[in-house]
């Protein structure tokens, strides 16, 4: 009986002491604070840079974490599995609001809760990934912010710096909804040009090198939109496609940074900051995500890596250097 009341004392105390970490507590901590869980799917410079402009945004907003809200940081390294886990915490600990960055986080939150508000970024269409009833009126507990870049405009880009190019291959991950719908977009855009198209796909990480490896002496040219797992190993990607002379055009600025040759990219701090925003009105109550439009970013700006094109030998047009931001090659960790 003794044995049975230690373990029961022992157990009351772990429970009490699991509401005082992350989110837990209902709708606001003891001492007022609002919580706000971010599950992240995987760390690379685009959703890194989305987090620290929702973060700075709060801040600027008068929101200010350890001050009048509790941020819960989880990263989810791009196993789904790990963010049904955190989606899962997130609902059990009743967060106020849950920000959701990149496709995948934002699927597994949202089908764990009905009910907590939930900001999305780094998705490129919610109502595509089911998230909303439409990105006009979302008509859900979900709203935020879409990544989608000017598709178009970066085939368009891809036929000016490789004016020979014949055969484009589409490197993504199958498992990557946000990048299906970006290939499916590339692939008119392509054609419009004249181009053809052949799918390189991944499903994990460890079959990078050896599909792009694949490509040589097979296409022209690689196309990459804003994928995760491509992101996340573009030190890799741009290796082996820069040794086999195959340049790459890519989806956003970190994967330019990472060997790519050159993008349209979208700017994610901005993006982040955007979401912030709309954030914001929700914790004064001022709005409720079922009624907030999923946000766009207007502009788009023309990122080339010089140290790529010199390793190409590819001459970067004049009106192109004109406008566009140059870049050097920056090796991050893998």
């Amino acid at each position: 009986m003794r044995l049975k009341k230690l373990a029961a004392i022992g157990l009351a105390a772990i429970m009490a002491a699991s509401t005082l970490t992350g989110c837990s507590g209902g709708d606001d901590s003891a001492d007022g604070k609002k919580k706000i869980g971010v599950v992240q799917l995987v760390e690379h410079d685009a959703l890194d840079s989305a987090y620290k402009g929702f973060k700075d945004g709060l801040e600027e907003a008068g929101y200010k974490d350890g001050d009048n809200i509790e941020i819960e940081y989880k990263n989810a390294q791009n196993e789904q599995s790990n963010c049904q886990t955190i989606a899962q915490q997130f609902v059990t600990d009743k967060c106020d609001l849950v920000l959701a960055i990149a496709t995948p986080a934002a699927q597994a939150m949202a089908n764990e809760s009905k009910d907590i508000p939930i900001l999305v970024t780094a998705v490129t269409d919610p109502a595509d990934a089911k998230l909303v009833k439409s990105n006009e009126k979302p008509g859900t507990n979900v709203s935020g912010t879409s990544d989608l870049t000017p598709v178009a405009k970066q085939m368009n880009l891809l036929k000016e710096l490789v004016p020979d190019a014949k055969k484009v291959a589409m490197l993504y991950c199958s498992a990557e909804a946000n990048s299906k719908f970006q290939v499916d977009l590339a692939k008119k855009a392509a054609k419009k040009l004249g181009l053809d198209t052949v799918d390189a796909t991944v499903s994990e990480s460890s079959e990078i090198r050896q599909v792009v490896e694949s490509l040589k002496g097979k296409v022209d040219a690689i196309y990459s939109p804003t994928d995760n797992m491509i992101a996340a190993g573009i030190n890799t990607v741009s290796m082996v496609a820069n040794e086999a002379k195959l340049p790459l055009i890519v989806g956003e600025e970190g994967m330019c940074q990472g060997g790519g040759l050159a993008t349209y990219g979208i700017n994610y701090y901005k993006l982040g900051k955007q979401t912030a925003a709309q954030a914001v009105k929700i914790l004064k109550g001022e709005a409720e995500p079922k009624d907030m439009p999923i946000e766009y970013q207007e502009n788009a700006d023309l990122i080339i890596n010089e140290d790529t094109a010199k390793e190409l030998g590819i001459t970067i047009p004049d009106n192109l250097k004109k406008e566009a931001k140059m870049v050097t090659t920056q090796k991050t960790a893998e």
